[in-house]
């Protein structure tokens, strides 16, 4: 097609799109191109501009190494992962579901622990944490049998891909539920964290004026032939960072209560003084069990990286509006 007019560059690549034979791609690009197209003109983008964005975009996958995602971590603080998610859950985003982001620092094949036993691999400063989780259907049946994939930051808020001073997959671990859909594992409590700000992410935040910090959580992704796998993230009850997670993730469904004991015996004759308990429920629904590619493969070199916090602007109204 001879192209006259800006129109016609959106009509001329929607028509390319009928040769496609599979269907679901031909509606998934037809409505990217309608989109893209439509984001182009409604913000009346520069030649400049552009080229910008293109760079940006292009920066994203330089950045992503077998020890950090750029590229899923930008989706998180567009939404767009907290948004796919619930849109697939939960009735398709009707009703309230324990489903969550995957994140950026899932790895797969984490060391397999036996229920009770402790994620703890290398010495981890924190306030230990005794987790008790149940896995039921959307009948309330208890799921026996179901693989859980445990991870989470350390009280200092690295996972131990970003630290060089933790051991390989610390703070990681696979159990798998009982006769009652039951796992419990020891850990300590994990810390918030900040996400990294040395790409197209960081001057994303900037621009913004948000800051990039992560509320505390522990990880669950849950497997099972016959449901679809689940990931999870359960966030402490008591972190100050739950109504503005820079992620976008924080569902009223998945606040833990991460609970305070200062004066009675812990689970473990060793833990003296304060511990944290936690207990958590998790329903899962019928369908593909089939596992996405890991974010991340590898723990990082070097030395652990600096943390670098920024501070959320107060919001900015002009005069008049």
């Amino acid at each position: 097609m001879i192209i006259r007019n800006q129109e016609d560059v959106t009509t001329a690549v929607l028509a390319e799109l009928e040769r496609a034979t599979d269907p679901r791609f031909k509606e998934i690009m037809t409505a990217a191109v309608k989109h893209l197209h439509g984001f182009v003109r409604d913000a009346r983008l520069t030649d400049a501009e552009f080229h910008q964005a293109c760079a940006f975009i292009a920066k994203l996958g330089q950045l992503t190494t077998p020890s950090h995602n750029e590229v899923v971590l930008i989706s998180g603080s567009l939404g767009i992962s907290a948004l796919v998610c619930l849109l697939n859950n939960g009735q398709n985003g009707q009703t309230d579901t324990t489903a969550n982001l995957m994140g950026p620092f899932w790895r797969m094949a984490s060391p397999r622990v036996d229920n009770g036993g402790s994620i703890v691999r290398s010495a981890t400063p924190g306030t230990p944490i005794f987790v008790n989780a149940w896995v039921r259907d959307a009948q309330g049946r208890p799921v026996a049998g179901a693989d859980v994939d445990v991870w989470q930051t350390s009280a200092e808020g690295y996972y131990e891909n970003q630290d060089p001073e933790q051991a390989d997959m610390n703070l990681r671990g696979q159990l798998t539920t009982d006769a009652k859909g039951h796992i419990a594992f020891r850990s300590v409590k994990p810390g918030p964290y900040p996400i990294p700000l040395t790409g197209p992410v960081g001057a994303l935040l900037r621009a913004q004026g948000r800051h990039n910090m992560r509320p505390a959580h522990i990880h669950f992704m849950i497997n099972k032939p016959g449901y679809k796998t689940q990931f999870s993230q359960v966030y402490s009850s008591d972190d100050p960072y739950l109504e503005s997670d820079v992620q976008f993730g924080v569902t009223q469904a998945l606040i833990g209560q991460y609970v305070l004991h200062t004066d009675e015996p812990a689970p473990a004759a060793d833990v003296q003084g304060s511990w944290y308990s936690l207990d958590h429920h998790f329903v899962i629904e019928a369908g593909d069990n089939s596992l996405p590619r890991p974010p991340i493969t590898g723990k990082a070199e070097g030395d652990r990286p600096v943390r670098a916090v920024l501070e959320r602007r107060e919001f900015f109204q002009a005069s008049g509006e």
